[in-house]
């Protein structure tokens, strides 16, 4: 293996820890109704826990609302049950065709304490990305031994692995930095 094949590794890794970190911030509430919210959530279809939104069609209404149409209109109830299971934080109200979701505005408490998990799942992103970082730098050191590189190409090959980190450290702060936003957001 080469410091390049390391390097590259290592992109692929870190790119792999924001991906990550974008799709759990996907399903954050922020106070406009999000489909995304609803994709932990497993209806009990014929004894067989299923997504929700394989089984139903979602929508978002004025902003604030989610409706809930399944394809087949004998689950409603499973449907309903399964969202209270789920402990979103909101009570399913169905007429016996569609499930709605009425999204609440948030309180600035709430708020305070979504960014708070927010910032959490930041910082677990970045111990994620440092411990690619101690990987790829024990690689690059293990090199030294295997290889007989000399020590100015390992040093370089750390300090290449560092700009890396740093540039991906970057991109998660800015996410975070959007997603506060976002959620601050009346």
């Amino acid at each position: 293996m080469s410091i390049d094949e390391i390097k590259k590794q290592t992109n692929e890794k870190m790119d792999k820890c924001v991906n990550q970190l974008k799709k759990e911030l996907s399903a954050v509430r922020t106070g406009r109704a999000n489909p995304m919210i609803l994709d932990k959530v497993l209806v009990d279809y014929y004894g067989a826990p299923t997504g929700l939104r394989q089984l139903a069609q979602v929508s978002v209404v004025e902003g604030t609302t989610l409706v809930i149409t399944p394809f087949d209109k004998t689950i409603i109830k499973e449907i309903e049950k399964a969202i209270v299971k789920a402990e979103l934080g909101i009570t399913p109200n169905s007429d016996g065709i569609v499930v709605r979701l009425a999204f609440p505005p948030l309180t600035q408490d709430r708020r305070k304490e979504i960014v708070k998990s927010v910032k959490a799942m930041g910082e677990e992103a970045k111990v994620a990305i440092r411990n690619v970082r101690r990987d790829s730098t024990d690689a690059v050191k293990k090199l030294e031994k295997s290889d007989n590189l000399p020590e100015d190409a390992i040093k370089d090959g750390v300090d290449q692995v560092q700009k890396i980190t740093d540039k991906f450290i970057k991109v998660v702060d800015e996410t975070i930095s959007s997603k506060e936003k976002e959620v601050m957001e009346i």
